[in-house]
């Protein structure tokens, strides 16, 4: 990045592993750029939101830490309003490897389960949507029932990747469901 260079920028130059390997590599130098590189993210405007996302879940992966509780509620806040699926696909991916934002339960509850039952939202998203749900399950036994009837309910409808991912989940959530 250079001196007349924004971080915006650079997102802008073009939609590529590479670019995002760049600006992530840079985000590792210099750890501070994280937050703005969040701001642009959760603005929610095309194409640099979306492509801030995508560096956003590349170094979350490296540098899980770099991702605050406070970058969680707000993801999640912000997640009902998302329109592309790539701004919904990375925030639920970034969502599925961390902690979940307690005070936000409800509001990740109704927007998976909504995305889960929706037959126009894509494979990706129902994947991690169905993460998510059996991760709140845990602390949240009630949506058990619930989570498993979804998934059963969508099963004929969907992906081969649906009904993998679904099986997994359904299989996870009987042996809670015969431990308890």
């Amino acid at each position: 990045m250079t001196n007349n260079q924004t971080l915006e920028d650079l997102l802008l130059v073009e939609t590529s592993r590479r670019n995002t390997d760049l600006i992530a590599d840079l985000v590792f130098k210099k750890h501070e750029v994280f937050d703005e590189l969040i701001t642009i993210y959760l603005r929610n405007e095309e194409p640099v939101s979306r492509r801030a996302a995508w560096v956003v879940d590349a170094v979350s992966r490296e540098i899980p830490e770099l991702i605050k509780a406070e970058h969680l509620e707000k993801i999640t806040e912000k997640l009902g309003i998302f329109s592309h699926d790539g701004l919904k696909r990375h925030s639920l991916c970034i969502l599925a490897r961390s902690p979940l934002p307690v005070t936000q339960t409800g509001v990740l509850i109704n927007t998976c389960f909504d995305w889960l039952l929706s037959p126009k939202e894509p494979v990706a998203v129902k994947v991690w949507c169905m993460e998510i749900l059996y991760r709140i399950s845990l602390t949240e036994p009630e949506i058990r029932k619930e989570l498993a009837d979804s998934i059963e309910w969508r099963m004929e409808e969907e992906t081969p990747g649906f009904r993998n991912r679904g099986m997994k989940i359904l299989r996870k959530l009987r042996k809670h469901d015969s431990a308890t």
